[in-house]
C-alpha cells in the first residue's frame, strides 16, 4: 500500500477506535461507535481501497479531482468514497480527506458524546 501511515494517523485522533470486520476483511475506524474510515483488504490481506465518509458535495468534488477516488466501494455511493490504495492521490490530499471524514462523523454525534470524547482526551469542546 502506498499509504502505510494511515492507521497510525487515524489512531492519533481523539476517541478513535478500530476493529476488524472479518466477513469483509476490513480494518474499520470509528468515532463514538460510528465508522468514518476503513482499510479494505483483498483475499491476500493487501489493501486495495481506503473508504471514508464525506458530505455528498465534498465527495463529488474530490472524485472530480482524482480518478483514483471513486464512489464508496460496497457502501452508500452518496456519502462514502473509496481511494485506491496504490493510486495517485497525494498524501496531503488523503490526510485532508481523512480529517474531513473524521469531522463529518464527529459532528454528527450528540454534543454530550462529543464532550465525553474530548474530555477523555483532555481537550475542550
Amino acid at each position: 500500500m502506498k499509504y502505510p501511515w494511515i492507521e497510525e494517523y487515524l489512531m492519533e485522533k481523539p476517541g478513535v477506535t478500530k476493529d476488524f470486520q472479518e466477513e469483509w476483511n476490513w480494518i474499520r475506524f470509528h468515532i463514538g461507535g460510528k465508522m468514518f474510515a476503513a482499510i479494505c483488504r483483498d483475499d491476500n490481506d493487501l489493501p486495495y481501497y481506503i473508504t471514508l465518509k464525506l458530505e455528498p458535495v465534498e465527495g463529488e468534488f474530490w472524485r472530480g479531482q482524482y480518478e483514483d477516488i471513486i464512489p464508496g466501494y460496497y457502501m452508500n455511493k452518496v456519502h462514502w468514497n473509496s481511494v485506491k490504495a496504490d493510486g495517485d492521490v497525494p498524501d496531503d490530499a488523503l490526510k485532508d480527506l481523512l480529517d474531513h471524514a473524521y469531522k463529518v462523523v464527529f459532528e454528527g454525534l450528540t454534543k454530550k458524546k462529543q464532550k465525553e470524547i474530548l474530555e477523555q482526551e483532555g481537550k475542550a469542546l
